[in-house]
């Protein structure tokens, strides 16, 4: 957005607030903007033409693959940007978002344990991406999740071991990066042991720094190691690094810790700025320029941000340094870090790669069975509705496409009939599934309930296995994506 035109309208803005377009540029090339709709509209296109760093797309930009890739390719007409979004595997998916994933995600992988085939996987994403025209993802979660409660990690990662966490996530940087996809290793300095939402407040980390080391840090310090080409930083507060401060506006967390204690020099992303943490506590403007001073090179912005705000931000950040509390060196900075990450993907080529084939297969050796179904006679499905977190939205689930023989209902457990349910299941088979009953009391009822009349029922948990009934079989997918889904109905009618 240079200091004579406006991104909004290309006309002459009267608005600007200093006459070096050079400063304009490099405050809009920090940010990665979002937008509504499966075309770009004319700001958009204005906008990186005129220096905005890239785009952050989301299940609302997607119609499908080849829709994407037309689009991508008019981003890249306009401007070099980096275009990103968050393809996970698993539950959060955005290519797949009308259909869910043909990947599982990370805790099934980590379940299975095998790197190699967690490299096999994330290659195959990447193929994926590169076919779409998508140069960045926003993954893999590097996040140790100790916290059985976590409402925004979950399956998303690898699971609660430092060193299972780091080996997963180095193979799933390798898997990307090998494709020509830079990685996007989230979320620094670690959201595995928080029992809030990021996206809603700021979560609180309640660890010293030792433990930090020890626990959360493991992971990230692998993938620096293996050569990650970007990190993204998380808005929750560790009070012995951040004080009160989310870790994104932290120049202890971002600066000291990662960079010069870690050693870290790759692009550092924010997660959103429009998340709660962020847009309720500091504002999005300051938010943008204090996770500028704190270290952060690119910040992402959801989908709430207007044309009218994003200007709002790159005039913020230059009165910032107008008025000191920003450094120009400090911008340049970070649009020299960005710079050599979009060299590297102008030297780098995806391959073919498996794609669904490699899903089903990793899905297939992470699903588990505890007892016996026995054969299915005339099966009746209740689906326990689970609501969906942000970073997932929408994304359908269950066993319906596999089981078309099947009588399928999805009910919510506060609103269920549990003798309904049962009189509709009489001298049927009865199978539940469920994501995370653990985290829902709702769901724990009703499938107690449920199974104090009928015990041979079949729960299929397709969240984290940690509550587990005693029903006649258990099946655990440790996700919902598609491929998780086929694999415990194969397990059903095997």
């Amino acid at each position: 957005m240079s200091a004579t035109r406006d991104p909004l309208t290309g006309a002459a803005d009267p608005s600007t607030r200093t006459g070096d377009p050079g400063l304009h540029r490099l405050a809009a090339g920090a940010l990665l903007i979002s937008f509504r709709g499966t075309t770009a509209p004319d700001w958009v296109l204005r906008g990186l033409e005129d220096g905005l760093g890239g785009v952050c797309l989301f299940g609302f930009n997607v119609a499908d693959g080849e829709q994407v890739a037309a689009l991508s390719a008019r981003l890249h007409e306009a401007g070099r940007p980096v275009v990103s979004l968050d393809e996970e595997g698993g539950d959060v998916t955005r290519l797949a978002y009308h259909t869910g994933s043909a990947y599982p995600g990370n805790a099934a992988l980590g379940a299975v344990d095998d790197v190699a085939l967690t490299e096999r996987v994330y290659h195959a994403m990447a193929a994926d991406l590169a076919r779409c025209g998508v140069n960045l993802d926003m993954g893999p979660v590097a996040d140790v999740n100790t916290a059985d409660d976590n409402p925004i990690i979950g399956t998303r990662s690898f699971g609660s071991s430092p060193d299972l966490v780091a080996r997963h996530t180095v193979a799933a940087v390798r898997g990307l990066q090998s494709a020509g996809i830079a990685a996007c290793v989230k979320h620094f300095p670690g959201h595995g042991a928080t029992h809030q939402d990021s996206h809603l407040e700021i979560p609180l980390v309640d660890a010293s720094l030792d433990l930090l080391r020890e626990r959360e840090l493991v992971p990230f310090l692998a993938a620096i190691e293996a050569g990650a080409k970007s990190i993204m930083s998380a808005h929750v507060a560790v009070p012995d690094l951040t004080g009160t401060l989310p870790a994104t506006l932290s120049r202890e967390t971002l600066t000291r810790l990662l960079r010069r204690e870690l050693g870290y020099d790759g692009v550092v992303i924010t997660d959103a700025l429009d998340m709660h943490a962020i847009s309720r506590s500091v504002g999005l403007a300051e938010g943008a320029v204090m996770a500028l001073a704190a270290g952060a090179d690119l910040l992402c912005l959801g989908p709430l941000p207007t044309p009218e705000d994003v200007r709002g931000m790159v005039d913020h950040i230059v009165d910032a340094v107008a008025e000191g509390r920003l450094t120009a060196e400090r911008l340049e900075e970070a649009a020299a870090r960005v710079e050599r990450l979009r060299d590297w993907f102008g030297a780098t080529r995806a391959e073919d790669a498996e794609g669904d084939v490699i899903g089903l297969d990793a899905a297939r050796r992470a699903v588990s069975l505890t007892g016996s179904a026995g054969p299915l006679v005339d099966p009746f499905v209740v689906e326990i509705d689970t609501p969906p977190t942000i970073a997932v939205g929408e994304v359908p689930w269950g066993v319906a496409p596999w089981l078309p023989q099947a009588e399928i209902v999805r009910v919510k457990p506060e609103e269920a009939d549990a003798a309904a349910l049962l009189g509709r299941a009489r001298d049927r088979s009865l199978i539940v599934v469920v994501k995370d009953a653990h985290r829902h009391q709702g769901s724990r009822e009703l499938i107690s309930g449920l199974l104090a009349a009928r015990p041979d029922a079949v729960v299929v948990e397709m969240g984290l296995p940690i509550w587990r009934p005693d029903s006649g079989a258990y099946i655990a997918t440790y996700g919902a994506a598609r491929a998780n889904a086929q694999a415990a109905v194969e397990l059903l009618t095997a």
